[in-house]
Formats: structure tokens, C-alpha cells, sequence
């Protein structure tokens, strides 16, 4: 029998293929007894265990790089790392088999039980969800104690792909997908900005999350059709149907190709608007994408991915090296660098890991680099000594007070003056921007234009403050809505505040990367966007059919609107 499954569309395209049901080694582990004299070498099963998932995820960080897969991916497989090193998960189940004289898979089940109520407790909800990172740690450990690697079956002679379906998957188990005929992904849990819809985007994959009992649903081997764009899974289509979704997918794949002959038009708009359109990057790596696309720019390189998984920070050497690595390889284009955008979700290693009741609300972002300041000292040397080789522009994330500012000014004038009397090369006319990311600094401009040359609107978390949404939590992932009124009348004031005093401000949010915010940021006034590289020329077929001179009037009439089902409308009819 023919149905269909809602969820979360998080990765474009549509997808053709046989059910792989990837099953938790964890819902049954036994429970037996290790004889005194057997018990090192059951602590040595733990051991040779601990070391083969270590194996496999450096293996995975290195394809994952090699690929040139989104950088976050990098960091998700870090932060698996860690875990593997954190004495809470492997000291206490090595405890576990000393005292209770139990088996290894038995002892890591226990603790990790433990581990995932604690994290469950916790209020803050980017801290609660690492207990998934921990259950998917421990999962891979027990298998490998099983002996149960989990192959995925092999090329099907129909020329149908795998759906792998899933509670939820780890960055990791996503990467090892790569070389294989992976269609599609399908989870129960999941938002947006998941790890599985980020290396879904990241590997042009189709998927659909969010869609609870869906691994109960389904069987496998079974036929499923995954629409990546509407965020539907038709199961069990007939011939009909499937030939129908085969179409949709082959004018899909040949709009696709057809956005490639746009890599060396200019982004004007019908009445000649110049549009800048800049890419969102974590490191050199991401070069070869930026280059693809021929992006504008960098309007978004997120530092924080140099400092993070690793237990001895980044010195001024190797952080300048890959700031201006990228600077030097766009010549004559503008690079605006990010200062260290950590706590949070992105928590630093060893001395510098901190615990906190609240991390999104706490010390994070500027005010863990005020917190640090030879830390940040540090990076604006870096920074400051690579903008002799370019144009390079510094961007502060996260302010919400004039102080900070100040204080940030008060550092970078410190850096000048140490690197003067070194007598090194930088650019004494260095652009300093920051982030408006708090609706507190959206609603304060004045103290910011006043002392920036330059604005960036982060729309992710800007919607998740301004709607106390998280939006990894699909439990309330509906909530969070870009076009929410209060949402848009922020970004609005931001954009035409900017404009009234010629400080120019860009978005490098989500909404910058997706085509259907396109016309509407255009009709605010919008004239800088940075995204996803692989997004760009998909924004950019947008800007070319785009008529300021009409859209202007109607988004203004837009902003005035509060009931959210009527913007929604009118932001569909923007393309009409």
C-alpha cells in the first residue's frame, strides 16, 4: 500500500531508492560476569576498542577533508574524539568492569545511561543535545565490541541508490556514506541545522528528518521515494509514481546544470543593481568551492574551527598561516574574518572547556574573547599580520554592548602598537566590523554604527534569541519561523538603518543562502549576501530576475503585516 510521511525538509533533491535500516547496537547488550582472572583482558577489549573508533573517526575527518566536506563536519568528528578521551565515559566504564567484574559493552551502556540523564537535566538546550554525541560514541564502541561493523549492501543492479533511515546519525556514520550509492537520508529526530542536514547540504544528498517513528514505518529493502524540497517520503510507490518523482529529478538535475552557466555572469539585478554575493567558509579547505562558484568574496570565515577538538591551541604562526592563506588566494576580493565565535555548542578542549548551566546565554562569542584577552590578543595579531597580504576585514560576533566594542577597539589598537614596534607589515586602515545577532543589538544600531565600519546580520541565531527557539530541537523546531513579523522588522530596521547612515550591512545567516528569502532581503534593501558556496549560483539566478524598483514598495508593505500566514503568502507571491 501506497503512503506518504511528513517532515522537516533539510537537503534539496529528490531520491529513488531501497530502505537501509541503520539499527542501535545499544537497545540490547547482555549482562555477564568476568572471571578475576580475565578481567585485564576484558579492560584490553576496551581498550583495543577505544583505539579502532578512534582509527575510524581521524580516517573520517581525513576523507571528510579530502572530499571537501563542510568544515563542520570536521568538528562534529572532534568533538566525537573528545568524548572518546573524556575520563566520565572511559575511566568510569573502566571502573565499572574492575568493580562490578562485568563486560566491557555492558559497563559503557551503564555509564552512558548515566551520562544521558545528566545531560537531560540540563536546561539549556545546546548542552542537551551533546547527549546524542555521547549515545553515538558509545554505539560505535559497542560495535566494534560485537564485531558488528554494519556494512551497507552493495550496488543494486535496478540502478536504484540506498535511503539510509535512521533514529538519528552522527557526522560520522554520515561521512563513512560518502563512497557508497547513498541516495538519501530519512530520521526520526532532527531540525535544520542537525548534523544530518548539514552533511546531507554538504554532500548534495536529499533528506528529511523529523519524522519520529519513520524507522517503525518502514521495512527493509523497501522502495521509498525521499522529496529532499517539500519534505515528504512517499512509501511504496508504484510504477506510476515512481516514473512521475524520475522526471521531477531529471528537470531538477538539468536546472542544476544550467545554474553553472552563471558562474561568470555579474549579479545584477533587471535594473541594474550591483548584488554581492560572498561565501561562508571555516578554512582554507573550502577554497576550491569558493573559487567553483566565483564568489564575490568571503563574507564569513568562522575561526572558531581552528581552535576547536584539539588540546593545545593554535599559536600567532598557524593561525596567521591560515588567514592568510585564504587572503592571498583571493587577490583583490574582500575576506571578513570572524573572531573566534566559541562556547556554546563549539566548546574549546582542556584548560580552556568550561561547564556552564546556560552556555547559549553565557560566556561565549566576544565575551569569551574579553574573558581571554591574550587568547584574543593573540588571534588579532594573527589576523592583523595576514591583512598585509589582501583585503582583509575583522568581524566580532555576538555584541550586545558599546563596551564591548570598545574594549575590542582598545585590543586591536594593542595589537597595532606590538606589531609597529616589531616592525611587521599590516594594513593600518584594517575594517572593523561585528555581528547583530541579538535582537538587543538590533535595537540599538546607533552605538554600533557609531564605532563599526561595517554590519552582519547572523539570522540563525537572531531568530532563535528573538523566539527563545533552539533549532536543533525538533520538539520545537516548527517554531522557528524566519518570517516570523517581529523577526522580519529586525532585520528590516538593520538593513535601512545601515543604509541611512552608509554603513553597509550583509546578511551570512541561513536566509542569505536560501532562494525563497531571496527577493524579500532584495526588497529590504539588502545588497550583500554570503552563504554556503554551493549555494551562491542558486541565489544568484534569483537576483538576476529581480526588479528593485517593483519588489521595494511590496516588501515594505510586507513589513508592515503582522499576521505571520499572510507574510508567508505574500513572500510566495514575491516570485509570482
Amino acid at each position: 500500500m501506497t503512503f506518504a510521511l511528513h517532515g522537516l525538509p533539510v537537503s534539496q533533491g529528490i531520491a529513488i531508492g531501497h530502505v537501509h535500516l541503520v539499527s542501535h547496537a545499544l537497545l540490547e547488550v547482555n549482562h555477564y560476569h568476568v572471571a578475576p582472572r580475565y578481567l585485564d583482558d576484558e579492560l584490553e577489549r576496551l581498550n583495543d576498542a577505544v583505539a579502532t573508533v578512534q582509527g575510524e573517526l581521524i580516517g573520517l575527518k581525513a576523507a571528510a577533508t579530502s572530499a571537501q566536506t563542510h568544515s563542520e563536519v570536521g568538528a562534529f568528528v572532534d568533538l566525537q574524539l573528545m568524548m572518546l578521551a573524556d575520563p566520565l565515559l572511559i575511566d568510569a566504564a573502566r571502573h565499572l568492569i574492575e568493580t562490578r567484574r562485568c563486560n566491557a559493552e555492558w559497563a559503557l551502556v551503564q555509564q552512558m545511561e548515566q551520562l544521558v540523564e545528566q545531560f537531560r537535566q540540563i536546561e539549556d538546550p545546546y548542552l542537551r543535545e551533546r547527549q546524542a554525541d555521547v549515545v553515538q560514541v558509545v554505539e560505535r564502541l559497542v560495535k566494534v565490541l560485537l564485531g558488528h561493523p554494519g556494512h551497507l549492501p552493495p550496488k543494486r543492479r535496478d540502478g536504484l541508490g540506498t535511503i539510509i533511515v535512521a533514529h538519528d546519525l552522527s557526522p560520522a556514520d554520515t561521512i563513512g556514506f560518502r563512497d557508497h550509492n547513498i541516495s538519501g537520508f530519512v530520521t526520526d529526530v532532527g531540525g535544520p541545522t542537525s548534523h544530518t542536514a548539514i552533511v546531507a547540504r554538504s554532500l548534495k544528498i536529499p533528506a528529511v528528518v523529523g519524522l519520529h517513528h519513520v524507522r517503525d514505518l518502514l521495512e527493509d529493502d523497501e522502495l521509498i521515494i525521499v522529496n529532499g524540497t517539500r519534505g515528504v517520503i512517499i512509501v511504496a510507490p508504484d510504477e506510476t509514481i515512481v516514473e512521475e518523482y524520475r522526471l521531477r529529478r531529471s528537470e531538477l538535475e538539468i536546472e542544476r546544470s544550467k545554474l553553472n552557466r552563471l558562474r561568470d555572469t555579474s549579479a545584477r539585478t533587471l535594473d541594474g543593481a550591483s548584488i554581492s554575493l560572498l561565501a561562508n567558509i571555516e578554512g582554507p579547505k573550502d577554497l576550491p568551492a569558493v573559487k567553483n562558484a566565483n564568489a564575490d568574496g568571503v563574507g564569513l570565515y568562522r575561526t572558531e574551527f581552528l581552535f576547536m577538538g584539539r588540546d593545545v591551541l593554535p599559536d600567532e604562526d598557524e593561525q596567521y598561516e591560515a588567514y592568510r592563506s585564504v587572503v592571498k588566494a583571493l587577490p583583490n576580493k574582500p575576506v571578513t574574518i570572524r573572531t573566534f565565535d566559541v562556547g556554546s555548542d563549539k566548546a574549546l578542549n582542556g584548560a580552556y572547556a568550561r561547564f556552564e548551566p546556560n552556555p547559549a546565554l553565557g560566556l561565549r562569542a566576544v565575551r569569551y574573547s574579553l574573558a581571554e584577552p591574550q587568547m584574543f590578543l593573540t588571534q588579532l595579531r594573527a589576523l592583523l599580520r595576514a591583512s598585509a597580504h589582501g583585503k582583509l576585514q575583522i568581524m566580532i560576533p555576538m555584541l550586545s554592548h558599546a563596551q564591548e566594542i570598545d574594549q575590542c577597539l582598545a585590543l586591536i589598537n594593542k595589537a597595532k602598537a606590538e606589531l609597529r614596534a616589531e616592525k611587521i607589515k599590516f594594513d593600518e586602515g584594517v575594517q572593523v566590523g561585528g555581528m547583530i545577532e541579538i535582537p538587543a543589538a538590533a535595537l540599538s544600531l546607533g552605538m554600533f554604527i557609531r564605532r563599526l565600519s561595517f554590519l552582519s546580520i547572523g539570522t540563525n541565531d537572531l531568530i532563535q534569541y528573538t523566539l527563545a527557539i533552539d533549532r536543533s530541537d525538533e520538539a520545537v523546531v516548527h517554531l522557528y519561523d524566519p518570517l516570523h513579523p517581529a523577526v522580519l522588522k529586525l532585520i528590516g530596521a538593520t538593513i535601512s538603518t545601515g543604509a541611512r547612515y552608509s554603513v553597509p550591512v550583509s546578511v551570512c545567516g541561513e536566509m542569505a543562502g536560501d532562494p525563497a528569502y531571496t527577493l524579500l532581503l532584495l526588497g529590504m534593501g539588502l545588497r550583500s549576501f554570503s552563504m554556503h558556496p554551493g549555494n551562491i549560483l542558486e541565489i544568484k539566478q534569483q537576483v538576476l530576475r529581480a526588479d528593485l524598483g517593483e519588489l521595494a514598495p511590496r516588501v515594505q508593505r510586507i513589513l508592515k503585516a503582522d499576521e505571520p500566514a499572510r507574510i508567508r503568502e505574500a513572500v510566495e507571491r514575491l516570485a509570482g
